[in-house]
């Protein structure tokens, strides 16, 4: 049977599905309205999260005013781990217990927004860190319930997190990343300020943006929402529930605007209208994504980032080795695409369509490498690294690679293709040919 939506219907399986967004309030200066949100939201007492780079900056200035203009009372925490670890969460947490907040404000990218959620969570209930990480690396506790107001500003245009219930960070122990989802942990409010990104380098906007791009991608070609077997239910509807109709918007939408706007707002930062466009690209695709999931490029990039010796990225902080998110997704996109292909090659080529590639004449079989090569020449046109080889992995790495990623259940359960261990062994193999 099929859906009227175009999906088709599986006796026993799903038949329906959740849309969940945050309130949005996007455009020009919006980032002065922190204030005047929070205290609507009830907030007295707000911890307002960043990191050290983005304090000496206008924004968060614009958003401390913000709020001690509206009369609440506001402490800053500037500490945030560029690309978080178990323990920056931990210390996060610590300061939102010891403070006694009833409101959250984060400015910055997905690493401060993330931050945010998770000192929230673990200073409203508190418990060990990986009771509420994702299983199999942690319990996978359900958040007990509701969460202080939170009202997230992105100075990036990429992570979406301002849109999402996830929480992402690098487990220093396991050298892998992973984290913590719950419809709870979605921001009450995002307020998209695009000017904020104004003062971004070109590899931090390459990055985001390419996180934008993958988000989109890997939402529209996600493992159905009528492949699942049908909850007990409401209440047992995955996050990550798959692509869906909903998303599918979205991502077509995304893609659309990473298409247009990804190389000009890399190569020129006064490109105010290409910046926007990116900034509303990322929007939409953290919306599309935080209803369908995202799935093996993401999972990958855990041991990707997780597992790095050397490497430092240009734009990034360079006292420690780092790979970006958004880089450490897209490397192994083009080897992923390849092979999710088979799976629906008129939505591989439709989002090659949207990225502006021209694919008149393309046959089904065509479908993958058309994807992939279109990513390789938007990640050759931005300057982002092309395969694991630029980011220092050989071939002795694809074994604990491939261990690192496999394990992230809730992403690899979420393809549109069974992955075991010797299959992820194989894309990440890919990912190094590609370089």
């Amino acid at each position: 049977m099929s859906c009227c939506l175009g999906y088709a219907l599986v006796d026993g399986n799903e038949a329906a599905f959740s849309v969940d967004v945050s309130a949005i309030t996007f455009g020009p200066g919006v980032l002065r309205e922190a204030g005047e949100q929070l205290r609507a939201l009830g907030a007295k007492r707000v911890a307002l999260f960043t990191d050290a780079g983005l304090a000496k900056l206008e924004h968060v200035e614009v958003a401390r005013k913000s709020v001690a203009a509206t009369g609440l009372d506001v402490a800053v925490y500037d500490e945030v781990h560029v690309e978080p670890t178990d323990m920056s969460f931990r210390a996060a947490a610590q300061f939102a217990k010891d403070g006694r907040f009833d409101g959250y404000l984060s400015v910055g990218g997905g690493s401060v927004i993330d931050t945010c959620k998770a000192a929230a969570l673990y200073a409203t209930y508190p418990a060990e860190l990986r009771a509420y990480v994702n299983a199999p690396v942690g319990e996978g506790r359900a958040v007990p319930g509701p969460l202080p107001p939170h009202v997230a500003c992105p100075t990036t245009c990429g992570t979406g997190s301002e849109c999402t219930g996830i929480a992402v960070f690098d487990d220093l122990e396991l050298k892998a990343k992973t984290g913590i989802a719950s419809r709870r942990l979605r921001p009450s409010l995002a307020l998209v300020d695009p000017t904020a990104t104004r003062t971004l380098p070109a590899m931090v906007v390459a990055a985001s943006g390419f996180d934008v791009l993958c988000h989109a991608l890997e939402s529209y070609t996600a493992r159905p929402f009528t492949a699942r077997t049908a909850p007990a239910g409401p209440g047992a509807r995955p996050m990550s529930q798959g692509r869906n109709p909903w998303s599918d918007v979205g991502s077509v939408e995304a893609l659309r605007l990473a298409g247009r706007y990804l190389v000009r707002a890399v190569r020129d930062a006064s490109d105010e209208e290409a910046r926007e466009g990116l900034a509303w690209a990322a929007t939409l695709a953290g919306i599309a994504f935080g209803n369908a999931g995202v799935h093996l490029p993401h999972a990958m990039s855990y041991a990707v980032a997780g597992l790095v010796r050397d490497y430092r990225c240009p734009g990034y902080p360079q006292h420690e080795a780092l790979v970006p998110h958004g880089v450490s997704v897209v490397v192994g996109a083009p080897a992923v695409f390849r092979a999710t292909a088979a799976t629906s090659p008129e939505r591989h080529l439709a989002a090659a369509a949207a990225l502006g590639c021209d694919v008149r004449g393309a046959s089904p079989a065509d479908a993958g490498e058309i994807l992939a090569g279109t990513l390789r020449e938007r990640m050759r046109d931005t300057g982002v690294p092309m395969g694991l080889r630029a980011l220092g992995y050989a071939e002795s790495d694809l074994e604990a690679l491939a261990r690192g990623a496999v394990v992230q259940k809730r992403l690899v359960d979420n393809a549109p293709l069974p992955v075991a261990h010797e299959q992820m062994r194989a894309l990440f193999a890919g990912a190094l040919a590609d370089g």
